[in-house]
């Protein structure tokens, strides 16, 4: 018997949030509107959502985290969807959820608008006036007159202890148009003091990096807030930090966080150290395995761990720029991926390193290099932790004592000049049934195989990406009010985009089908012309590339893929990423299945 899709929704929930009455953790409520906000320039990509239950409905905004709901279609008009985390706000004196975590119910299918549901309109007398404004970035229309912005409690799985930081504002949601607010972290990381002198004078200042639950960012202090904050900030602790203080375009060669924005601190920035230090994370790791670096370009910043093999001497280099002398150790890393890697720490961690080998250490925020095939660097914003409790940690002490202490490990200083970035390895050919039988991508390691699979379906929307036009960029750039193009990374703007293949392909062969993912270079071989014509194409005759992509299908490929687990907010899955198609060569395949045959013969 089908289910009732209105049996499920917490209906009457979304007016207990407001009012502070709810009892439902994770309500489940009805999409009846997804479209995207008219950003800001140099503002990230944002949806506005309407959710209903039933009786009332309310709007709301994604965090960017959960975007990926959207691109990948599953968060749509009609679906129902739980909220997993979220906090409320009253803005323009509409009530508002932003929404940090949620879980699409696919399957509930979906369903025409339920009910009748009303707006759920504030009342005067359940919403405190609070002296802080936000600028809404036009999530309600127009921002010529920034309104006076009221604040409502917001939900919270910890209740803190003053009424002065009632209102938390989540890391992820703070922007420069956002003016009065606070929020409450921990202070994973602080740096050193550090001074320069120049033909504009002298200063001084200190990082840290905070975190929360829903993002994390980083903040600066300058000469006077540099004196009187560096003590304040203990690595570890748990702080409130109220605004004024100012957000600003993240300086991105500065910092190892994936955050846009940056905090500077200023005179009356305020910062308490919070007296309930749970409910934050202690720390956010996005680990890359050292078998996987090999496909990691050159210069990007990753998160990894491993096994401490080895520890070199503490030696010391010459800046050719500055002549200043600078302090470093060489480390080995090895996991489980049966590779070892060269990673190199500095200054203060180098002279002061005092981990004995065997122990397992996290790090974060360490910069790739192609020195030597591959090799790491800790960057001075990153920092490390010596066995961290935390699965990959347990997992990987738990490999090393039964076999790994005993293994041999493959070093990228032998590899690189054979392997290169893309990898040079000849990958099993698999079938489609045997890529899901054999569990590819479930462990921790990046598996690498290659599939002879026929196309039967290319998605057609979202098949691709307007990018920026300068040399090496290809970040997703944004349309502003006046028509330009905007790229955040390049802090400039273009008359248009390039637009580049971002594609996915239902591939089958006799054994079964896969997903697979497919960038620029691959959409150009497959769909035999650029995005940018093909996007142009169907601005001006949206049946011919249709024809276009009709004719792409049903062709068969060689497609070399990587089979790898992303883990988001709790939920896993695998994804097949083509690296590289090449069409089938009729010729030496049936030179190799006569091969295979003899070998039954012979048997």
């Amino acid at each position: 018997m089908a289910q009732d899709p209105a049996s499920h929704i917490d209906q009457g929930s979304l007016s207990a949030i407001f009012e502070g009455t709810n009892t439902v953790t994770e309500p489940v409520f009805q999409c009846v509107q997804v479209k995207p906000i008219a950003g800001q320039q140099g503002g990230p990509e944002r949806f506005r959502v309407v959710f209903s239950d039933i009786s009332n409905f309310v709007q709301s905004m994604l965090a960017t985290q959960v975007n990926y709901h959207v691109h990948e279609g599953r968060l749509r008009k009609g679906v129902l969807v739980r909220l997993k985390s979220f906090n409320t706000n009253v803005v323009k004196n509409k009530k508002i959820i932003i929404v940090l975590d949620l879980e699409v119910l696919e399957h509930l299918g979906e369903s025409e608008k339920i009910g009748n549901p009303q707006a759920l309109d504030p009342k005067t007398d359940d919403v405190q006036p609070q002296s802080t404004t936000i600028q809404t970035g036009g999530f309600y229309g127009t921002n010529a007159q920034v309104p006076q912005q009221q604040t409502i409690p917001q939900r919270s799985a910890t209740n803190h202890s003053s009424t002065s930081h009632a209102n938390i504002y989540p890391i992820e949601a703070l922007s420069p148009y956002a003016h009065k607010w606070t929020i409450k972290a921990r202070c994973t990381n602080k740096s050193d003091i550090k001074t320069w002198h120049n033909k504009n004078g002298e200063g001084k200042l200190f990082s840290v990096n905070l975190l929360d639950e829903s993002g994390e960012i980083r903040g600066t202090g300058f000469n006077d807030q540099c004196d009187a904050l560096y003590e304040v900030f203990q690595e570890g602790g748990v702080y409130y930090i109220t605004s004024p203080c100012r957000v600003q375009m993240a300086k991105k060669q500065f910092t190892n966080l994936n955050n846009d924005y940056e905090l500077t601190f200023e005179r009356d920035t305020m910062v308490e150290k919070a007296e309930e230090q749970s409910g934050v994370p202690q720390v956010r790791f996005n680990f890359t395995s050292i078998g996987d670096l090999q496909s990691v370009e050159k210069d990007t910043t990753i998160d990894t761990i491993g096994v401490l093999k080895e520890v070199g001497e503490t030696s010391q280099i010459v800046s050719k720029t500055t002549s200043k002398p600078y302090d470093k150790r060489e480390l080995t890393l090895v996991d489980n991926s049966n590779f070892s890697v060269r990673l190199t720490i500095w200054g203060n961690s180098a002279t002061t390193f005092d981990v004995t080998p065997e122990s397992i250490i996290a790090f974060k925020g360490v910069k790739v290099s192609d020195f030597g095939g591959r090799s790491l660097s800790l960057l001075s914003s990153g920092s490390m932790t010596v066995d961290p409790d935390i699965n990959e940690a347990h997992k990987l002490k738990g490999w090393y004592d039964a076999q790994g202490r005993t293994d041999t490990f493959s070093s990228y200083a032998n590899a690189g000049a054979s392997m290169g970035a893309a990898g040079g390895r000849m990958d099993p050919v698999k079938t489609c049934q045997q890529v899901k039988d054999e569990n590819l991508g479930m462990s921790e390691a990046t598996d690498y195989f290659t599939v002879r699979a026929t196309i039967i379906y290319i998605k057609q929307d979202n098949f691709s990406y307007p990018a920026c036009l300068s040399a090496d960029c290809n970040k997703k750039v944004i349309q502003d009010n006046d028509g330009q193009w905007r790229c955040e990374k390049c802090d400039r703007s273009h008359p248009k985009p390039e637009y580049r293949y971002i594609m996915s392909v239902n591939a089958s062969d006799h054994t079964g089908q896969l997903w697979l993912n497919c960038f620029d270079d691959v959409g150009r071989q497959v769909m035999g012309m650029s995005a940018d014509q093909l996007m142009e194409m169907k601005e001006a005759d949206d049946k011919a590339a249709g024809d276009v992509f009709q004719d792409a299908s049903c062709k068969a490929w060689l497609f070399k893929c990587r089979a790898k687990m992303d883990s988001f907010q709790d939920q896993q899955r695998v994804r097949y990423q083509v690296s590289a198609a090449s069409a089938l060569n009729y010729s030496a395949e049936c030179t190799k299945l006569a091969e295979l045959i003899k070998m039954y013969s012979m048997a």
